[in-house]
């Protein structure tokens, strides 16, 4: 395995960006399958070098490429819903990222590097307000991307303050944005939430946030005609965080889902 490093100049973002690049074992001229992740710059303390290596061993895994892209100050303003930012014009700048990824950086890595141009092999992924982004960008261009992770996602994202006439139903952007869609034919859902990701409960049902959010959007792909059982999978991970750790210790079951030579046990 090689870990490789770009910096791109995006027109979009008006900043260089920093890529992290983990090629796989005997990397050949062959397409690979690739993971675009949010986030890049918090690979190290993913382990997910470690973590990819121990799954190839034991043939778990199809080799692939992961393409880490980094965050810096803007990532609040980056990281978001393309159709609007939330009610304090967070992630305003978040349909320029979404064209810096299809658009600028995209074409840069199939032009240098062996991957493979099917939407089935091209899987994107964040953690928190970067998974959000990732999801998103997912729905708005599924010409792109046939898989989506999103590990503890922040999908509270929304366009009114909680104390300022706030429902539900009405204004959490992502489960808007997913019920005003059309179904994304063939696109895929892995989720994770740990039970201890956060400590807020707004509507007061004794189900954190982030679980319930989760529970929701889940409950608007399958009304969109989404099988649970072979669309979208859920992971609980009880005493699990919202840091790194958790992430990290789930790492191998998602990339089981994404690039599985094996069912997942």
């Amino acid at each position: 395995m090689q870990v490789m490093y770009h910096t791109i100049t995006s027109s979009f973002l008006s900043r260089e960006v920093t890529i992290t690049i983990i090629l796989p074992p005997n990397y050949q001229l062959r397409p690979y399958p690739v993971l675009w992740l949010n986030d890049g710059q918090d690979i190290p303390a993913l382990e997910l070098v470690s973590t990819l290596k121990k799954m190839y061993i034991k043939n778990k895994i199809r080799h692939c490429l992961v393409i880490g892209m980094h965050a810096d100050i803007s990532r609040m303003d980056e990281y978001g819903t393309l159709s609007m930012a939330d009610f304090k014009n967070r992630g305003a700048r978040a349909g320029l990222y979404a064209e810096f990824v299809v658009k600028e950086l995209m074409p840069f890595i199939r032009s240098n590097y062996n991957v493979s141009f099917d939407v089935k092999n091209n899987v994107i992924a964040g953690f928190s307000l970067g998974a959000l982004s990732a999801i998103d960008i997912a729905w708005n261009y599924p010409q792109y991307f046939g898989k989506v992770g999103v590990f503890s996602g922040s999908l509270w994202w929304r366009k009114r303050a909680t104390n300022r006439g706030y429902k539900e139903d009405r204004d959490r952007i992502i489960h808007q944005v997913i019920r005003n869609g059309e179904k994304r034919k063939g696109m895929q859902f892995w989720f994770e939430a740990g039970t201890l990701d956060e400590t807020s409960d707004r509507n007061k049902n004794g189900i954190i946030d982030s679980l319930d959010d989760t529970i929701d959007l889940i409950r608007e792909l399958k009304t969109k005609g989404y099988d649970k059982e072979t669309d979208i999978e859920f992971v609980v991970i009880r005493g699990g965080e919202h840091n790194q750790q958790t992430w990290s210790e789930v790492m191998p079951h998602f990339l089981q889902w994404a690039f599985g030579n094996k069912k997942i046990s």
